[in-house]
């Protein structure tokens, strides 16, 4: 219900839509290698998820009651820059956005690793911001299994994310279950991975470049 809510409020204000795609669902799901492949077939820029050059990352994972509200705060600061950046471009797909934010900052507070004070504080920044950007064009959801996701996040072996409980990785799961399921703010693709493979199956990678351009009209 609580993102329902969130969407009825976004919905109210926004009546443009972007010309932004994004690509999105649970960390290590494989949305940077997916969207790579997408803004190679359709000639599109991508923006990367702000991972690399964050100084607050790996210390989050291990002290997330001192960092999660910090962090939260400099990746929608980050993703605020990238949507005002990409609303100059004629086409570009994001690695995550804006528009998904509150999936990571609301499981914190109901898992008490951020205050309720700091959450509010947070949500408030969000809701101005969103009162300046579109909505997006499409919107593509990466599902997974908790299991499917760790054994990927194993693969790729950031030091930082393999000494993270499983339930963590079950609880951000559910939650991303849970705000997509009620998800309304454009046209949505969604895709099962644990089924699909499209880093080393051409077919798989085929089927979904076509279902993109069914919704694109590319």
């Amino acid at each position: 219900m609580y993102y329902k809510n969130f969407f009825d409020k976004f919905i109210e204000t926004h009546k443009e839509t972007s010309n932004i795609l994004c690509i999105d669902g649970v960390v290590g799901v494989g949305k940077s290698t997916l969207g790579e492949l997408i803004a190679k077939e359709f000639g599109i820029e991508m923006f990367k998820e702000p991972i690399m050059d964050n100084p607050l990352l790996d210390k989050f994972y291990y002290d997330k009651k001192r960092y999660s509200f910090p962090l939260q705060i400099f990746f929608l600061n980050k993703r605020f820059q990238m949507i005002r950046e990409a609303s100059e471009l004629k086409n570009c797909l994001m690695d995550r956005s804006i528009y998904g934010d509150i999936i990571f900052s609301k499981m914190l507070c109901l898992d008490n690793e951020m205050s309720d004070d700091e959450y509010k504080v947070y949500e408030e920044l969000l809701e101005t911001l969103l009162k300046l950007v579109k909505r997006p064009k499409l919107m593509i959801y990466l599902k997974s299994s908790v299991d499917n996701a760790i054994k990927k996040i194993k693969e790729r072996g950031r030091s930082y994310e393999l000494d993270v409980p499983y339930s963590y990785w079950e609880s951000l799961n559910k939650h991303y279950q849970s705000y997509f399921q009620d998800y309304n703010l454009s046209e949505i693709l969604v895709f099962d991975m644990d089924v699909l493979n499209p880093r080393d199956n051409i077919k798989d990678r085929e089927f979904i470049f076509d279902e993109i351009r069914k919704r694109l009209e590319y």
